[in-house]
């Protein structure tokens, strides 16, 4: 199964209860102390959806519960994609009371990594585009290897980023880096996320960016637990502000969804052509 086995991760797939995971796969390790989760929907470029959202909530109790967990690792499955962010299918329907009502899970799902009791780290693979970029913005750490692309391409189907990508990336690069990239759309490889600061390191290949990762968890799970909780603690208290702002993208996100430009963004998305904008 893709992006286990690259782990060297126990066989076993584990489920949260008696619940089997549909769009993600999870398993652990007592012997490397993490757990992996693996967003894995290689068919649609692991775009998210609600259901692969409740399954990391899901998932990250699982690693919660285990005691002998130590971190967690968040990857996507195949080599095109750690997430190309969410399924624009939905966005065709949508209205500003549903966009409220996904952003729910959605911004549950990232909240609970950023304030996940155990260090959670993005391993990138390929693309990580809107609410991709978004999720993996919410982890500790963000590795990447030489063939990851970042952006927030929401613009260009008529929308705004609505899980953080407005507070977190100017947090990460600045709000002129931000603005740049939210205002146009543009992806950046990763070299160039690298020099802002949106990542940790790069690799050339994914396989140094899985040992580069197995190292790094282990060195982490040599310390404390709880003296890493409380760390991570104390620096999320350093976003202080994070959550207001979280709120009023919120609502600016869900205003979106009243547009005819967005509508037109998102059919023309999937109709594979250039949007007409108007303005309305």
């Amino acid at each position: 199964m893709q992006g286990l086995t690259s782990f060297s991760l126990d066989d076993t797939v584990m489920t949260a209860g008696s619940k089997e995971f549909r769009y993600i796969l999870y398993s652990s390790s007592q012997e490397k102390k993490f757990a992996q989760i693996t967003l894995n929907r290689p068919e649609v470029m692991n775009a998210l959806n609600v259901e692969i959202r409740q399954e990391i909530l899901a998932a990250l109790d699982l690693a919660e519960k285990e005691e002998f967990v130590r971190a967690v690792v968040l990857t996507g499955a195949g080599e095109k994609a750690f997430s190309a962010g969410a399924d624009i299918k939905m966005f065709q329907t949508m209205t500003p009371f549903l966009a409220m009502e996904y952003l729910k899970i959605s911004k549950g799902a990232s909240e609970r990594i950023e304030n996940f009791p155990k260090p959670v780290i993005a391993a990138i693979n390929g693309f990580a585009i809107g609410g991709g970029l978004e999720l993996a913005m919410s982890c500790d750490m963000i590795l990447a290897s030489a063939n990851a692309k970042f952006g927030q391409a929401e613009i260009n189907v008529g929308a705004i980023p609505g899980v953080g990508g407005t507070q977190r990336l100017p947090r990460l690069v600045g709000i002129k880096k931000a603005k740049e990239l939210i205002f146009t759309g543009d992806l950046i490889d990763a070299n160039e996320a690298l020099k802002m600061g949106l990542v940790n390191r790069v690799f050339s290949t994914r396989d140094e960016m899985i040992h580069f990762a197995e190292d790094l968890v282990e060195k982490i799970s040599s310390k404390s637990p709880l003296i890493l909780r409380l760390a991570k603690e104390s620096l999320n208290r350093s976003m202080a502000g994070l959550m207001q702002g979280l709120d009023y993208e919120s609502v600016l996100f869900s205003f979106c969804f009243t547009t005819a430009d967005q509508k037109e963004g998102a059919n023309a998305f999937l109709e594979k052509r250039k949007p007409a904008f108007v303005g309305k």
